[in-house]
Parts: structure tokens; C-alpha cells; sequence
């Protein structure tokens, strides 16, 4: 496991400004994702936003970040009635903290970009992250690990 802390810096959301160093829950989902409204960034926004209910019900605050606007990401919000806080993090610092900016092959070009990653954190620290993570049924995922590092 990565030492991987929270940095103590506020960043721009789709519902103001967010420090993920003060979030107040016990547990905080954080996950990256490559581009608002793609299909699988829109897979899994909708997979945490529908299970939000039961994130709750665990004390756990989920968090997506990627280099998209805020106007981006209020817009991604509201055409897909997503329930989950957006981070923008177009100066890519919360990208390079987490290490998720990596080469990647697009139609034979190399590229810069997010590897879907998610990370949990239990009172400020990492206790599980996901790297190279595929869309679909990933928030599902998530959720029974949770719960299960919960029980712990």
C-alpha cells in the first residue's frame, strides 16, 4: 500500500470548494476518472451516484475527480442526475499526489491521461486503492469492500 496522504488544499467542486483533508465523514471514496460525459466515466458516475444512499448509510463520503471543468462537471451533473460531489483539477495537482496521470495508447498515440483509480480512506488514512479500474459494477465493488473493511 502506497503512503498516499490527503493534501490539506482546497479545491474547485460542483458545490463550491472542497479540502479533502477536512471532510468530515470517517470514510472518503476518492476516484479519478479520464473525461466528464464519456461512457465509462458516465458508468461509473451513475454507479456511485445510485448507491449513494447506502455510502451514507456508512458514514462514507464519495468524491470524483478528474482535469474537466467545474462548469464541465455541473453540466455532467445535471444531464445525468448525478448525487456525488465533482472536483476539478485542471492544474492536475490532485492527479500528481495520487500518481493517476499515465501514458496511455489512444487510436495508436501515446497520451498523457487519468488511469481510473480509486482510493478509500478510513479517519484520514489509505486503507485500499483500486488502480486500473474498469467502469462498469466498479461502485458495486467498492461498496462490499467497504463494508467489508468496516467489519474489520
Amino acid at each position: 500500500m502506497s503512503e498516499i496522504s490527503l493534501p490539506n488544499q482546497t479545491f474547485p467542486a460542483t458545490t463550491g470548494e472542497i479540502n479533502l483533508a477536512e471532510v468530515k465523514s470517517d470514510w472518503l471514496i476518492v476516484y479519478f476518472y479520464p473525461k466528464d460525459s464519456t461512457p465509462g466515466c458516465t458508468t461509473q458516475a451513475i454507479g456511485f451516484s445510485c448507491l449513494k444512499d447506502q455510502f451514507d448509510a456508512l458514514n462514507t463520503t464519495i468524491i470524483g475527480i478528474s482535469r474537466d471543468s467545474v462548469k464541465a462537471h455541473q453540466n455532467f451533473t445535471e444531464k445525468q442526475n448525478l448525487t456525488i460531489n465533482l472536483i476539478s483539477d485542471k492544474e492536475e495537482a490532485l492527479c500528481n499526489h495520487f500518481d493517476v496521470i499515465k501514458e496511455k495508447n489512444m487510436y495508436g498515440k501515446k497520451v498523457m491521461g487519468i488511469e481510473r483509480s480509486t482510493f478509500i480512506f478510513h479517519n484520514g488514512k489509505l486503507v485500499k486503492e483500486y488502480r486500473k479500474v474498469k467502469a462498469a459494477g466498479h461502485a458495486e465493488q467498492v461498496l462490499e469492500d467497504l463494508k467489508t473493511l468496516q467489519q474489520a
